[in-house]
Protein backbone atom coordinates (compact mmCIF):
# COMPACT_ATOMS: atom_id res chain seq x y z
CA UNK A 1 0.00 0.00 0.00
CA UNK A 2 1.42 3.32 -0.95
CA UNK A 3 1.12 6.23 2.16
CA UNK A 4 -1.64 8.27 2.25
CA UNK A 5 -1.12 12.00 2.82
CA UNK A 6 -3.72 13.96 4.88
CA UNK A 7 -3.07 17.90 5.35
CA UNK A 8 0.13 17.87 3.75
CA UNK A 9 1.80 15.17 6.07
CA UNK A 10 2.09 11.42 5.17
CA UNK A 11 0.00 8.64 6.84
CA UNK A 12 1.11 5.59 6.55
CA UNK A 13 -0.62 1.79 6.52
CA UNK A 14 0.70 -0.16 9.92
CA UNK A 15 0.58 -3.97 10.53
CA UNK A 16 1.35 -6.07 13.41
CA UNK A 17 3.34 -9.21 12.88
CA UNK A 18 5.49 -10.54 15.77
CA UNK A 19 8.14 -13.22 14.80
CA UNK A 20 8.07 -16.69 15.91
CA UNK A 21 11.04 -16.73 17.14
CA UNK A 22 10.20 -13.87 19.54
CA UNK A 23 6.74 -15.93 20.62
CA UNK A 24 9.36 -18.80 21.21
CA UNK A 25 12.03 -16.36 22.77
CA UNK A 26 9.06 -15.14 25.19
CA UNK A 27 8.07 -18.62 26.78
CA UNK A 28 11.39 -19.84 26.87
CA UNK A 29 12.24 -17.27 29.24
CA UNK A 30 9.40 -17.35 31.14
CA UNK A 31 9.60 -21.35 31.66
CA UNK A 32 13.77 -19.91 33.12
CA UNK A 33 12.50 -18.13 35.62
CA UNK A 34 14.17 -17.63 39.22
CA UNK A 35 11.48 -17.63 41.95
CA UNK A 36 11.81 -15.90 44.96
CA UNK A 37 10.65 -17.55 48.28
CA UNK A 38 7.10 -17.27 49.42
CA UNK A 39 6.00 -13.89 50.93
CA UNK A 40 5.79 -14.33 54.69
CA UNK A 41 2.27 -12.12 55.12
CA UNK A 42 -1.07 -14.08 54.03
CA UNK A 43 -2.13 -10.83 51.77
CA UNK A 44 -0.66 -8.43 49.10
CA UNK A 45 0.96 -6.00 51.42
CA UNK A 46 4.28 -7.14 50.37
CA UNK A 47 3.44 -6.68 46.58
CA UNK A 48 2.05 -9.45 43.90
CA UNK A 49 1.86 -13.08 46.22
CA UNK A 50 4.27 -15.90 44.70
CA UNK A 51 1.36 -17.85 44.05
CA UNK A 52 -0.65 -14.94 41.46
CA UNK A 53 2.55 -14.65 39.51
CA UNK A 54 3.96 -18.45 39.62
CA UNK A 55 0.35 -19.01 37.91
CA UNK A 56 0.40 -16.25 35.61
CA UNK A 57 3.76 -17.28 34.24
CA UNK A 58 1.90 -20.83 33.75
CA UNK A 59 -0.69 -20.18 31.95
CA UNK A 60 1.25 -17.42 30.02
CA UNK A 61 3.88 -20.15 29.10
CA UNK A 62 1.52 -23.17 28.37
CA UNK A 63 -2.13 -21.68 27.38
CA UNK A 64 -1.79 -18.29 26.18
CA UNK A 65 -2.11 -17.53 22.67
CA UNK A 66 -0.59 -13.43 21.27
CA UNK A 67 -1.72 -14.52 18.08
CA UNK A 68 -5.70 -14.17 19.06
CA UNK A 69 -4.64 -10.65 19.91
CA UNK A 70 -2.46 -9.84 17.44
CA UNK A 71 -5.32 -11.00 14.29
CA UNK A 72 -8.02 -8.42 16.41
CA UNK A 73 -5.68 -5.22 16.82
CA UNK A 74 -4.83 -6.17 12.58
CA UNK A 75 -8.22 -6.11 11.81
CA UNK A 76 -8.90 -2.92 12.31
CA UNK A 77 -7.24 0.06 10.63
CA UNK A 78 -4.05 1.16 12.11
CA UNK A 79 -1.52 3.69 10.72
CA UNK A 80 1.66 5.58 11.65
CA UNK A 81 2.61 9.04 10.87
CA UNK A 82 5.71 11.51 12.50
CA UNK A 83 4.44 14.28 14.46
CA UNK A 84 6.97 16.55 16.32
CA UNK A 85 10.07 14.21 14.67
CA UNK A 86 8.48 11.19 16.26
CA UNK A 87 6.36 8.35 14.83
CA UNK A 88 2.74 8.24 16.77
CA UNK A 89 0.99 4.96 15.34
CA UNK A 90 -2.86 5.34 15.76
CA UNK A 91 -6.30 2.87 15.02
CA UNK A 92 -8.39 4.73 13.15
CA UNK A 93 -12.07 3.23 13.05
CA UNK A 94 -14.74 5.58 10.86
CA UNK A 95 -18.17 4.24 11.80
CA UNK A 96 -20.29 4.16 8.23
CA UNK A 97 -22.97 6.67 10.09
CA UNK A 98 -21.99 9.75 8.19
CA UNK A 99 -22.81 12.35 11.20
CA UNK A 100 -20.69 10.17 13.41
CA UNK A 101 -19.00 12.56 16.47
CA UNK A 102 -15.09 12.12 15.93
CA UNK A 103 -13.77 11.28 19.19
CA UNK A 104 -10.02 10.49 19.96
CA UNK A 105 -9.40 7.79 23.21
CA UNK A 106 -6.28 8.05 24.92
CA UNK A 107 -4.55 5.44 27.30
CA UNK A 108 -2.10 5.70 30.14
CA UNK A 109 0.25 3.34 32.24
CA UNK A 110 0.36 0.71 32.32
CA UNK A 111 -2.02 0.45 29.31
CA UNK A 112 -1.53 0.55 26.12
CA UNK A 113 -4.35 0.49 23.13
CA UNK A 114 -5.57 -2.39 23.93
CA UNK A 115 -7.04 -0.68 26.74
CA UNK A 116 -9.21 0.70 25.26
CA UNK A 117 -10.06 -2.05 22.40
CA UNK A 118 -13.41 -2.87 23.63
CA UNK A 119 -14.80 0.23 22.89
CA UNK A 120 -14.42 0.45 19.47
CA UNK A 121 -17.26 -1.55 18.17
CA UNK A 122 -20.42 -0.39 20.12
CA UNK A 123 -18.95 3.19 19.34
CA UNK A 124 -18.49 2.93 15.61
CA UNK A 125 -21.55 0.60 15.08
CA UNK A 126 -23.81 1.67 17.89
CA UNK A 127 -27.24 0.34 16.26
CA UNK A 128 -25.79 -3.34 16.64
CA UNK A 129 -24.93 -2.42 20.24
CA UNK A 130 -27.37 -0.82 21.86
CA UNK A 131 -28.03 2.55 20.53
CA UNK A 132 -29.05 4.31 17.90
CA UNK A 133 -27.25 5.91 14.70
CA UNK A 134 -27.08 9.25 16.66
CA UNK A 135 -24.69 7.72 18.99
CA UNK A 136 -21.83 6.85 16.74
CA UNK A 137 -18.74 7.93 16.66
CA UNK A 138 -15.60 7.76 14.40
CA UNK A 139 -12.68 6.68 17.04
CA UNK A 140 -9.42 7.36 17.00
CA UNK A 141 -6.78 5.73 19.67
CA UNK A 142 -3.11 7.05 19.26
CA UNK A 143 -0.20 4.88 21.39
CA UNK A 144 1.19 7.10 23.41
CA UNK A 145 5.13 8.24 22.87
CA UNK A 146 7.31 5.57 23.81
CA UNK A 147 4.52 2.95 24.38
CA UNK A 148 3.28 0.19 21.74
CA UNK A 149 3.76 0.80 18.14
CA UNK A 150 4.77 4.61 18.62
CA UNK A 151 8.53 5.52 18.66
CA UNK A 152 10.41 6.23 21.70
CA UNK A 153 12.11 9.37 22.27
CA UNK A 154 15.38 9.79 21.87
CA UNK A 155 15.70 13.21 23.55
CA UNK A 156 13.97 14.42 26.90
CA UNK A 157 11.19 16.71 26.81
CA UNK A 158 8.33 14.18 25.88
CA UNK A 159 5.73 15.03 28.89
CA UNK A 160 1.95 15.34 28.96
CA UNK A 161 1.74 18.71 27.52
CA UNK A 162 3.62 17.89 24.32
CA UNK A 163 1.89 14.72 23.78
CA UNK A 164 -1.36 16.82 24.23
CA UNK A 165 -0.33 18.77 21.43
CA UNK A 166 0.64 16.23 19.20
CA UNK A 167 -2.75 14.32 19.50
CA UNK A 168 -4.50 17.95 18.26
CA UNK A 169 -2.06 17.61 15.49
CA UNK A 170 -3.05 13.94 14.61
CA UNK A 171 -6.95 14.92 14.79
CA UNK A 172 -5.95 17.96 12.88
CA UNK A 173 -4.12 15.92 10.39
CA UNK A 174 -7.15 13.05 9.81
CA UNK A 175 -8.92 16.45 8.78
CA UNK A 176 -11.67 16.69 11.51
CA UNK A 177 -12.71 20.15 12.54
CA UNK A 178 -14.52 19.04 15.14
CA UNK A 179 -13.95 16.09 17.90
CA UNK A 180 -13.82 15.66 21.46
CA UNK A 181 -11.51 13.40 23.55
CA UNK A 182 -11.34 11.00 26.35
CA UNK A 183 -8.77 9.84 28.67
CA UNK A 184 -7.88 7.84 32.11
CA UNK A 185 -4.39 7.64 33.85
CA UNK A 186 -2.27 9.11 31.77
CA UNK A 187 -4.72 9.79 29.14
CA UNK A 188 -7.07 11.88 31.29
CA UNK A 189 -3.55 14.42 31.93
CA UNK A 190 -2.89 14.47 28.44
CA UNK A 191 -6.72 15.55 27.32
CA UNK A 192 -7.07 17.72 30.12
CA UNK A 193 -3.74 19.58 28.65
CA UNK A 194 -5.66 19.53 25.78
CA UNK A 195 -8.53 20.90 27.19
CA UNK A 196 -6.30 24.05 28.42
CA UNK A 197 -4.39 24.10 25.08
CA UNK A 198 -7.86 24.72 23.78
CA UNK A 199 -6.64 23.56 20.17
CA UNK A 200 -9.28 24.57 17.15
CA UNK A 201 -11.80 21.77 16.82
CA UNK A 202 -11.96 20.37 20.38
CA UNK A 203 -15.46 20.27 21.66
CA UNK A 204 -14.78 18.85 25.26
CA UNK A 205 -13.43 16.27 26.82
CA UNK A 206 -14.67 13.34 29.05
CA UNK A 207 -12.03 11.60 31.93
CA UNK A 208 -12.77 8.63 33.98
CA UNK A 209 -9.60 9.85 36.46
CA UNK A 210 -10.63 13.46 36.77
CA UNK A 211 -8.01 16.00 38.16
CA UNK A 212 -10.28 17.93 40.18
CA UNK A 213 -7.99 18.17 44.14
CA UNK A 214 -7.19 21.65 45.32
CA UNK A 215 -3.57 22.35 44.80
CA UNK A 216 -3.17 22.91 48.78
CA UNK A 217 -4.81 19.67 49.41
CA UNK A 218 -2.48 18.07 46.66
CA UNK A 219 0.78 19.62 48.45
CA UNK A 220 -0.56 18.29 51.91
CA UNK A 221 -1.34 14.83 50.09
CA UNK A 222 2.04 14.16 49.12
CA UNK A 223 3.86 15.75 51.46
CA UNK A 224 2.14 13.83 54.42
CA UNK A 225 1.88 17.11 56.42
CA UNK A 226 -2.14 17.45 57.95
CA UNK A 227 -4.92 18.09 55.45
CA UNK A 228 -6.73 21.54 55.74
CA UNK A 229 -9.46 22.10 57.40
CA UNK A 230 -12.81 22.26 56.96
CA UNK A 231 -12.96 19.47 53.98
CA UNK A 232 -15.75 17.41 53.85
CA UNK A 233 -16.65 13.70 54.39
CA UNK A 234 -16.08 12.88 50.62
CA UNK A 235 -13.31 15.18 50.46
CA UNK A 236 -11.16 13.71 53.33
CA UNK A 237 -12.10 10.09 52.11
CA UNK A 238 -10.38 11.30 48.43
CA UNK A 239 -7.27 11.82 50.15
CA UNK A 240 -7.13 8.77 52.01
CA UNK A 241 -7.85 6.70 48.89
CA UNK A 242 -4.47 8.57 47.02
CA UNK A 243 -2.59 7.96 50.14
CA UNK A 244 -3.70 4.46 50.76
CA UNK A 245 -2.08 3.72 47.27
CA UNK A 246 1.63 4.88 48.09
CA UNK A 247 2.33 4.60 44.22
CA UNK A 248 6.39 3.34 44.52
CA UNK A 249 6.07 2.43 41.15
CA UNK A 250 5.38 6.04 39.85
CA UNK A 251 7.84 7.34 42.62
CA UNK A 252 10.59 5.23 41.09
CA UNK A 253 9.67 5.65 37.36
CA UNK A 254 9.79 9.07 38.21
CA UNK A 255 13.20 8.96 39.35
CA UNK A 256 15.32 6.22 38.02
CA UNK A 257 13.24 5.00 35.21
CA UNK A 258 16.84 3.49 33.51
CA UNK A 259 17.49 1.40 36.50
CA UNK A 260 14.37 -0.61 35.56
CA UNK A 261 16.32 -2.40 32.95
CA UNK A 262 15.51 -5.92 34.02
CA UNK A 263 11.88 -5.26 33.04
CA UNK A 264 13.17 -5.70 29.12
CA UNK A 265 15.15 -8.89 29.71
CA UNK A 266 12.87 -11.12 32.51
CA UNK A 267 8.85 -11.26 31.30
CA UNK A 268 7.93 -12.52 34.54
CA UNK A 269 9.47 -9.52 36.00
CA UNK A 270 7.99 -7.01 34.08
CA UNK A 271 4.51 -8.70 34.49
CA UNK A 272 4.68 -8.60 38.30
CA UNK A 273 6.03 -4.71 38.01
CA UNK A 274 2.87 -4.19 35.77
CA UNK A 275 0.15 -5.52 37.85
CA UNK A 276 1.56 -4.14 40.97
CA UNK A 277 -0.56 -0.61 39.69
CA UNK A 278 -2.75 -0.21 42.66
CA UNK A 279 -4.02 -2.16 45.34
CA UNK A 280 -7.99 -2.71 44.41
CA UNK A 281 -7.03 -3.66 40.54
CA UNK A 282 -4.01 -6.24 41.50
CA UNK A 283 -6.72 -7.71 43.96
CA UNK A 284 -9.09 -8.01 41.00
CA UNK A 285 -6.40 -9.27 38.49
CA UNK A 286 -5.29 -11.76 41.65
CA UNK A 287 -9.01 -13.42 41.45
CA UNK A 288 -9.13 -13.42 37.95
CA UNK A 289 -5.62 -15.58 37.79
CA UNK A 290 -7.41 -17.94 40.92
CA UNK A 291 -10.56 -18.23 38.55
CA UNK A 292 -12.79 -15.90 39.18
CA UNK A 293 -14.18 -13.95 35.82
CA UNK A 294 -14.86 -10.72 36.88
CA UNK A 295 -13.22 -7.39 35.24
CA UNK A 296 -10.47 -8.33 33.51
CA UNK A 297 -9.26 -11.86 32.08
CA UNK A 298 -6.29 -13.56 32.22
CA UNK A 299 -6.08 -13.35 28.18
CA UNK A 300 -7.14 -9.56 28.98
CA UNK A 301 -3.91 -8.86 31.57
CA UNK A 302 -1.04 -10.95 29.23
CA UNK A 303 -2.34 -9.32 25.91
CA UNK A 304 -1.15 -6.11 27.48
CA UNK A 305 2.11 -7.55 29.42
CA UNK A 306 2.91 -8.58 25.86
CA UNK A 307 2.50 -5.94 23.94
CA UNK A 308 5.13 -4.01 26.48
CA UNK A 309 7.30 -7.39 26.50
CA UNK A 310 7.68 -7.72 22.37
CA UNK A 311 7.92 -3.91 21.77
CA UNK A 312 10.59 -3.43 24.22
CA UNK A 313 8.92 -0.27 25.64
CA UNK A 314 9.16 -0.90 29.24
CA UNK A 315 12.04 1.79 29.86
CA UNK A 316 10.50 3.82 27.18
CA UNK A 317 7.12 4.12 28.74
CA UNK A 318 8.51 4.53 32.19
CA UNK A 319 10.66 7.74 31.26
CA UNK A 320 7.14 9.79 30.74
CA UNK A 321 7.14 9.68 34.43
CA UNK A 322 10.47 11.47 35.00
CA UNK A 323 8.96 13.68 31.70
CA UNK A 324 6.20 14.49 33.65
CA UNK A 325 8.30 14.90 37.15
CA UNK A 326 11.06 17.29 35.12
CA UNK A 327 7.77 19.22 34.32
CA UNK A 328 6.59 19.65 37.42
CA UNK A 329 2.96 18.48 36.48
CA UNK A 330 0.77 17.00 39.48
CA UNK A 331 -1.16 13.58 38.36
CA UNK A 332 -4.72 14.78 40.21
CA UNK A 333 -4.40 18.39 40.91
CA UNK A 334 -6.87 20.65 38.87
CA UNK A 335 -5.49 21.76 36.04
CA UNK A 336 -7.60 24.48 34.83
CA UNK A 337 -9.63 23.22 32.03
CA UNK A 338 -12.19 25.74 30.93
CA UNK A 339 -13.83 23.54 27.91
CA UNK A 340 -17.17 21.28 28.58
CA UNK A 341 -16.04 18.53 30.50
CA UNK A 342 -17.57 15.49 31.17
CA UNK A 343 -16.76 13.21 34.54
CA UNK A 344 -17.27 9.50 35.34
CA UNK A 345 -16.44 8.09 38.74
CA UNK A 346 -15.50 4.41 39.03
CA UNK A 347 -15.65 3.38 42.70
CA UNK A 348 -12.41 1.18 42.67
CA UNK A 349 -10.13 4.39 41.04
CA UNK A 350 -7.18 5.62 42.94
CA UNK A 351 -9.65 8.24 44.47
CA UNK A 352 -13.39 8.81 44.18
CA UNK A 353 -13.60 12.53 43.09
CA UNK A 354 -15.98 14.40 44.80
CA UNK A 355 -18.56 16.30 42.90
CA UNK A 356 -17.39 19.35 45.05
CA UNK A 357 -14.24 19.39 44.07
CA UNK A 358 -15.10 18.65 40.33
CA UNK A 359 -17.63 21.26 39.92
CA UNK A 360 -14.57 23.87 40.75
CA UNK A 361 -12.46 22.30 38.96
CA UNK A 362 -14.10 22.27 35.89
CA UNK A 363 -16.40 25.37 36.25
CA UNK A 364 -18.07 23.87 32.25
CA UNK A 365 -19.06 20.88 33.69
CA UNK A 366 -21.55 18.78 31.27
CA UNK A 367 -21.93 15.50 33.09
CA UNK A 368 -21.08 13.99 36.93
CA UNK A 369 -21.79 9.97 37.19
CA UNK A 370 -20.83 7.66 40.30
CA UNK A 371 -20.87 4.27 38.54
CA UNK A 372 -21.39 0.90 40.57
CA UNK A 373 -18.78 -1.07 39.52
CA UNK A 374 -15.30 -1.26 38.13
CA UNK A 375 -11.90 0.79 38.63
CA UNK A 376 -9.05 1.94 37.12
CA UNK A 377 -9.16 0.44 34.02
CA UNK A 378 -12.20 1.65 33.45
CA UNK A 379 -13.00 0.56 30.01
CA UNK A 380 -11.44 -2.19 29.64
CA UNK A 381 -12.69 -3.83 33.04
CA UNK A 382 -16.09 -2.56 32.28
CA UNK A 383 -16.76 -1.45 28.49
CA UNK A 384 -20.82 -1.08 28.81
CA UNK A 385 -20.39 1.30 31.66
CA UNK A 386 -18.13 3.33 29.45
CA UNK A 387 -19.94 3.34 26.27
CA UNK A 388 -22.90 4.02 28.17
CA UNK A 389 -20.87 7.24 29.70
CA UNK A 390 -19.60 8.92 26.61
CA UNK A 391 -22.88 8.20 24.76
CA UNK A 392 -24.73 10.65 27.31
CA UNK A 393 -21.66 12.71 27.98
CA UNK A 394 -21.03 13.68 24.55
CA UNK A 395 -25.29 14.39 23.49
CA UNK A 396 -25.16 17.81 24.10
CA UNK A 397 -22.09 18.52 22.40
CA UNK A 398 -23.12 17.02 19.09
Amino acid sequence: MTPMTMQGASIRPFHVNIPDEEIKDLKRRILATRWPEKETVPDQSQGVQLETIQELARYWADEYDWRKIETKINAYPNFMTEIDSLDIHFMHIRSKHEHAMPILIAHGWPGSIIEQMKLIEPLTNPTAHGGTEADAFHVVIPSMPGYGFSGKPTATGWNPKRIASAYAELMNRLGYKKYVAQGGDWGSIVVNFMGVQEPEGLLGLHTNMPEVIPPEVDAAIWSGNPLPAGLSADEVKACEQIRENKFYYAFFMGTRPQTLTGLVDSPVGLAAFMIDHDWKSMAMITRSFAGVEEGLTRDDVLDNISLFWFTKTAISAARLYWENGNAGISFFAVKGVKLPVAVSVYPDEMYEAPRSWTEKAYPNLIHYNRLPKGGHFAAWEQPQFMISELRTAFKSLR
